[in-house]
């Protein structure tokens, strides 16, 4: 009997043109930021988006998109109606259950989740969805990967080698599953003390470029680091939005052009 290919089931969705995936190979780089950022700086730049919260054991889609407590509709065709923020639509298992409870399930529930998020939501017609997905190389990821035709992935970093060493995982991973990786997005590069135009390392400055450069893989951009950010992630307003000006709402409409070129 043949070998089973993995991406036989692969199916594109009806009505969305690309779908990136958001990793990182290790939590703790600001992966779910980043993707709410580029969310709203793609819609900025006059695209119809969506933004997939894949993360269904911690999923902070809610939270930081301003939409916490907020429940989604089931409409007459029997899909999921997404919420819609900052020009983005927006679905996450945090809209399906209270952010206090935890989700305890299995692989096969998972993949089951994946699926209904995929397939079962009404997302209309949209340039780009991004689905944020959590850490690591696991089932999740596997899942999504053999569920649908990824246009491509993006890795999310931090400057030193401790976070290098876990981007090196996520770009083999998606090797393995045929995925193209679009580049690799620095976060929290550098910090500007106020009052200052010195730069800062807040994390000592690794290999990340010489081994991008190597392996012939982008850097899509550099975010600094301020304490703004993480706060408009706890208010629910993407930086991109409570202060456009800013270096680090430039930084992200910045790498969503790079995207669109891609």
């Amino acid at each position: 009997m043949a070998a089973m290919n993995p991406f036989e089931q692969q199916r594109p969705i009806e009505g969305i043109s690309k779908i990136i995936a958001v990793s990182s190979g290790k939590g703790g780089v600001g992966k779910s930021t980043v993707a709410v950022n580029l969310a709203a700086a793609l819609a900025k730049k006059g695209l119809k988006v969506g933004l997939l919260d894949a993360d269904i054991y911690g999923p902070s889609l809610p939270r930081m998109s301003g939409t916490l407590h907020q429940k989604v509709e089931i409409g007459d065709d029997k899909k999921l109606r997404p919420l819609e923020r900052f020009g983005v639509k927006l679905m996450s298992i945090g809209y399906l259950i209270d952010e206090d409870l935890a989700v305890v399930w299995r692989g096969p529930m998972l993949f089951k989740a994946m699926d209904q998020f995929l397939r079962d939501v009404a997302w209309g017609e949209l340039d780009y969805l991004l689905i944020d997905l959590p850490p690591g190389t696991g089932d999740i990821q596997l899942s999504i990967a053999q569920k649908v035709p990824l246009t491509g992935a993006i890795a999310v970093s931090t400057p030193q080698n401790v976070s290098l060493t876990d981007v090196k995982k996520a770009v083999d991973m998606w090797a393995r599953v045929q995925v193209p990786v679009l580049g690799v997005i620095e976060n929290m590069s550098w910090f500007v003390a106020p009052g200052t135009t010195e730069r800062i390392q807040l994390f000592p400055k690794g290999q990340i470029d010489s081994w991008l450069s190597e392996r012939g893989f982008p850097k899509l951009g550099e975010v600094p680091f301020n304490p703004s950010v993480g706060l408009g992630g706890e208010a629910g307003i993407p930086v991109v939005e409570s202060d456009p000006t800013s270096e680090e709402a430039k930084a992200f409409i910045a790498i969503a052009g790079r995207i669109l070129e891609s």
